[in-house]
């Protein structure tokens, strides 16, 4: 259908679709993405597709944990500082060498005194003093990090101690592209960060130029999920949602979150496609609450995502029916609110993290404890 002058008619919401219902439509029709093998050293960040499950325990042999002598805790029982037991088959031993034949515990040194050179035990030690036994890091067939779970510094360094030598990791591909071709400071900006962001939460980010982007963009089979930048609002330019309707299926434009109203949620290609504003502080809203869950369907990712209660330095009052994505600076070890509705980029810059108002709440009063979540 095209208006008395041909151009095409704005678009238009019909309505804003409850957040519910948006992340219900997201968990319907985006699945996670293949799985693949990667090398544990180069697996930081991604999010592991399988158990990793020990074949064998670990250690395969009892260990010292600590540096002495390696000894049999029987012959102990009796010893006194006045009157040492002989050890006769008493060994010197360091920290991660095996147990020798008959030992069960490891004495410290200066609880040791050597005449005539045969070791004499101070005081008695009981049975696994010191000693790391078979299997007391993981035993065979323990689960050692479960699926889900995105892997951090420690977790890799766990898998390399272990001998894991590859890994099953989700990377999704998601493609990033502005919708329009017009150079933008702010639409290339919230590209930016956003790529920042699924990078940082085990994902891809394809970038698209700009000159025919969202085109390629739609039609790149490489990729897992499109995210589109601007161009889903009302005005005369504004033709992504009309876009994904010619190509694809159209499940959502609008949004009951504010900022980030006139954002949409899209199929085309079987490949889900999530359509941001062109605003920045709209763009990032919509990522944070929709699109970080998008990322996790994808990635398979269950673990919970980071976040700290805090009390309110001062109440916060939000529009009923919506959910809002509410910035915070900390203050004195308290949380304050420092912008609602707009967030201007002085307010971007100063927040340390953001605090989602369910749509049925009316807000916040000053020291209400409230969960507080971290900018990706």
């Amino acid at each position: 259908m095209t208006t008395n002058d041909g151009t095409d008619p704005p678009q238009r919401i019909a309505r804003l679709t409850p957040l519910a219902d948006v992340l219900r439509q997201i968990e319907a029709r985006a699945a996670p993405a293949a799985p693949r093998n990667l090398e544990t050293g180069a697996a930081l960040g991604r999010v592991l597709a399988e158990d990793v499950v020990i074949k064998s325990p670990i250690p395969a042999a009892a260990l010292a944990l600590r540096d002495g002598w390696a000894v049999q805790s029987d012959f102990t029982t009796d010893a006194g500082p006045y009157a040492p037991a002989p050890l006769a088959s008493a060994k010197r031993v360091e920290a991660g060498e095996p147990l020798p034949g008959g030992a069960d515990a490891v004495v410290r040194f200066e609880a040791v005194t050597l005449r005539a050179g045969v070791a004499h035990v101070l005081s008695p030690i009981s049975a696994g003093e010191g000693v790391l036994p078979t299997g007391g890091d993981a035993a065979a067939g323990a689960v050692l990090i479960e699926a889900g779970r995105r892997l951090s510094h420690l977790q890799v360094a766990s898998l390399v101690a272990a001998g894991t030598k590859t890994v099953r990791l989700r990377e999704p591909r998601l493609s990033l592209v502005r919708a329009r071709p017009q150079a933008d400071v702010i639409l290339d900006a919230a590209i930016e960060w956003i790529a920042d962001a699924i990078k940082s939460e085990g994902g891809t980010a394809v970038v698209h130029s700009a000159h025919g982007g969202l085109q390629n963009a739609l039609n790149d089979s490489s990729v897992d999920a499109v995210v589109t930048i601007g161009g889903t609002g009302s005005g005369a330019r504004d033709a992504t949602v009309r876009t994904l309707a010619d190509v694809g299926e159209v499940h959502v434009h609008g949004v009951a979150l504010t900022p980030g109203e006139t954002a949409a949620f899209a199929s085309v290609g079987g490949r889900p496609v999530l359509a941001l504003p062109g605003r920045l502080d709209a763009a990032l809203a919509v990522w944070l609450v929709i699109g970080r869950c998008l990322l996790a369907r994808l990635t398979g990712r269950t673990d919970a995502e980071p976040a700290m209660t805090a009390k309110l330095a001062r109440k916060i009052a939000s529009p009923l029916g919506l959910a809002e994505v509410v910035p915070v600076h900390m203050k004195e070890g308290t949380m304050e609110p420092i912008a609602s509705g707009y967030l201007s980029l002085a307010v971007l810059a100063q927040a340390d993290g953001w605090i989602l108002v369910p749509p049925d709440s009316e807000g916040y009063p000053a020291g209400a404890e409230v969960m507080v979540r971290a900018w990706p």
